[in-house]
């Protein structure tokens, strides 16, 4: 694998056959997650295909150029000319193969895949989830001399990350931004000392034996897990919500708010996410219509009475979503009225819906005493049914769901750890 300047680009690139370019940045955890990707995929791909990486901070005429605007951003070339998709973000290792085997005949790519060797690696302590919990407990692990890896088949951070400001953290005064104090949880957990196997595919998980797959190859084992994996938003399970999912429909203002200045907005929801991720919509949108099926709003008064507030904001009560269209770039929600049955459609930029969530439980659901929701049942030290298996965050039956609970969580669970394994 080499790194090559924009200088360089034409020659290597342009006449280099099949090539593969990551455009990294420096202070990147993205980049950083993909780097051992990377290099592992050369080794196997690089007798058919050149993988090459660039700075995109120093070659940035050339990242414009190219329509490149974020690190890391992977680009595929035959013959000068571009193949595949795109990969951007937390990239996982299943979806460069893909790309790679796209490029390929059939025949090359199964000789390939023929010299991938199964790995097994020892552990203390597997913790599957990078939020708020999973990451307190990587941290207390790590500082009690447990040897710990951290699996996330996304980057570290969870739900955190993508909030746009967390105002009720301790010991902050001002108000943070959640991927700022997500990314220094995350920090902290990772120069103490804990592993990190992040934007991975987890294939299989078998609790009884402490074995987790990712990847397909790579099998971690371990005298105890600790599930952090958190919960998902709910659909609404109006028709053509999976086909316009990320193409006008959205679950994150943090992500996607930006996109709509001066738009007008659809927001499904009267809990506390739809109401706050409303008012954080509104600096960007000029109208937020917001649909909720109920006569009145379910979030905190504080947020009822700032988003009440807001001129830009109206609520439309007692209706439910029932279908997304699109016509050319507008969405068009149609709605029923719960009390008069009535359809009408609305027609908007983009639709947000806030839902609530459900737990990510459905690789290893079997076994575990689960609550009528769905969520995992745990004791005080928050042990489950299963001998060796903690869980700990959003995941786990309770009250209430924040991030000062989840990093309570954590704690319990790598303290009660600890000592155990002592």
């Amino acid at each position: 694998m080499k790194e090559i300047t924009s200088i360089e680009f034409p020659k290597v690139v342009t006449d280099g056959g099949k090539v593969v370019l990551d455009f990294y940045s420096s202070e990147c955890p993205p980049c950083e997650a993909l780097a051992s990707k990377y290099e592992a995929l050369s080794e196997l791909y690089g007798n058919d295909i050149t993988f090459l990486k660039i700075f995109r901070q120093q070659n940035r005429e050339l990242a414009d150029q190219l329509g490149v605007s974020s690190s890391p951003t992977l680009l595929f070339f035959e013959n000068g000319q571009e193949v595949a998709s795109r990969l951007t973000g937390g990239i996982k290792r299943s979806e460069i193969i893909s790309n790679l085997n796209s490029m390929l005949p059939n025949e090359r790519v199964a000789a390939i895949r023929s010299e991938i060797i199964p790995t097994i690696s020892e552990y203390d302590v597997i913790i599957l989830g990078a939020g708020p919990g999973g990451l307190t407990a990587g941290l207390y692990l790590c500082q009690a001399k447990v040897n710990t890896v951290l699996v996330d088949i996304a980057l570290p951070g969870g739900h955190v990350s993508t909030t746009h400001e967390v105002s009720n953290y301790p010991g902050f005064i001002e108000p943070q931004a959640g991927y700022m104090l997500s990314h220094n949880m995350s920090e902290q957990t990772k120069l103490c000392g804990t592993i990190y196997k992040v934007a991975v595919d987890v294939t299989r998980v078998d609790l009884e034996k402490k074995e987790v797959v990712i990847d397909e190859f790579e099998t971690l084992r371990a005298k105890r897990i600790i599930i952090a994996t958190g919960t998902s938003p709910n659909p609404s399970g109006a028709v053509g919500e999976k086909e316009f999912k990320g193409k006008g429909i959205s679950y994150c203002s943090t992500c996607d708010a930006k996109y709509f200045v001066d738009k007008e907005v659809v927001v499904i929801g009267g809990g506390n996410a739809a109401v706050e991720e409303s008012e954080f919509i509104s600096r960007f949108a000029s109208k937020i219509t917001m649909i909720h099926q109920f006569d009145k709003l379910s979030a905190n008064k504080v947020a009822q009475d700032k988003l009440f507030a807001n001129p830009k904001i109206q609520v439309v009560y007692h209706h439910e979503p029932r279908s997304f269209t699109k016509v050319g770039n507008q969405m068009i929600t149609e709605v029923e009225n719960l009390q008069t049955h009535e359809i009408s459609k609305l027609t908007s930029d983009g639709v947000f819906i806030f839902i609530g969530f459900k737990a990510n439980i459905d690789l290893f659901k079997d076994g575990l005493e689960l609550d009528s929701w769905g969520y995992i049942k745990t004791d005080e030290d928050m042990r489950t049914s299963i001998p060796g298996v903690f869980a700990v965050g959003d995941i786990i039956s309770k009250k209430y769901r924040q991030i000062t609970t989840a990093v309570a969580d954590g704690t319990i669970a790598a303290i009660a750890i600890a000592r155990e394994l002592e």
